[in-house]
């Protein structure tokens, strides 16, 4: 079955930038340029790191339809359209098509916990009702349900549903679940920790948060692996590793938006229920980024 591959490499799964509770397009504006400048091969809008539960429904289309306008000349633009509603799903991925997007990347139903039946379910209407490619994104830790292999395997025959961002930490089902599709979906890995190893599973990239503060040192790791250079991919993957990990301290986005926030990128605001990173860790993670400074 041949199906596109919405990109190879590093997606950056974009922060959304506020100012006084108000989205700030200037700030997203250069944010959008840094990653294109730095060779970011897609972007993903909208997702968790973009803050979209606490954004209106108009509020993300106008965010997505300014990057498709901002950078879809230049790189496949991926709207999150997910919901735990599926007919808010659908019509979320409708108006993201209607505005521009390339692809729709669609979180697990959080909160209703859905049955394995129900996520078969729930993907397929989505797809059929779609005219851009749906990449499931499966995050067990926020959403309180895991996609199985063999749920996988039935999704994968929907000519629509073309990839997945993998952000469970089992390796053993992400293995089950590739000897169950083949070359029916792709795999992206959505933990910036398990990039490579993802990658030496046959995974197409990665859908990262580090890429936001890092666009090109995250994208090295991919860049190298894909051109052979396996010993300079992995030098890269373990000299990020540590701060991988410090960017999940607390919960994402908080950490990133801080680092970005010390940077000059943009402010560090984030919508409540979410607030600023308490000091102790924040003193501990810009420790920790100074150690960066060459890159």
């Amino acid at each position: 079955m041949n199906k596109p591959i919405v990109f190879q490499g590093t997606a950056t799964a974009m922060v959304t930038p506020f100012r006084n509770d108000e989205i700030d397009f200037i700030s997203f504006g250069h944010l959008l340029e840094r990653q294109t400048e730095n060779g970011i091969d897609a972007l993903v809008i909208c997702g968790t790191t973009g803050e979209a539960a606490t954004m209106s429904d108009c509020e993300r289309l106008r965010v997505i339809e300014f990057a498709v306008r901002h950078s879809g000349a230049y790189v496949p633009i991926i709207a999150g359209t997910g919901s735990n509603s599926t007919a808010h799903a659908v019509e979320l991925t409708k108006e993201a098509v209607e505005v521009g997007c390339d692809a729709a990347l669609v979180v697990t139903p959080y909160y209703n916990k859905a049955t394995q039946i129900g996520l078969v379910s729930h993907y397929t209407t989505i797809a059929d009702a779609s005219e851009v490619p749906i990449i499931i994104y499966n995050v067990p830790t926020r959403t309180g349900v895991n996609v199985e292999p063999k749920t996988y395997a039935e999704l994968a025959e929907h000519p629509n549903i073309v990839a997945v961002k993998e952000s469970g930490t089992n390796i053993v089902k992400i293995q089950e679940m590739l000897r169950l599709c083949g070359d029916k979906l792709t795999l992206y890995s959505g933990n910036d920790n398990q990039i490579l190893p993802l990658l030496a599973l046959g995974g197409m990239g990665v859908v990262s948060v580090l890429s936001n503060l890092l666009p090109a040192s995250v994208s090295e790791i991919c860049k190298e692996y894909f051109n052979g250079n396996n010993e300079k991919a992995l030098k890269k993957q373990l000299e990020l590793l540590p701060l991988m990990e410090e960017i999940f301290v607390e919960v994402n986005p908080i950490p990133i938006k801080t680092l970005m926030a010390q940077k000059g990128l943009c402010t560090n605001e984030v919508r409540l229920p979410l607030t600023e990173m308490e000091p102790k860790n924040k003193e501990k993670i810009i420790a920790l980024v100074e150690k960066y400074s060459n890159l």
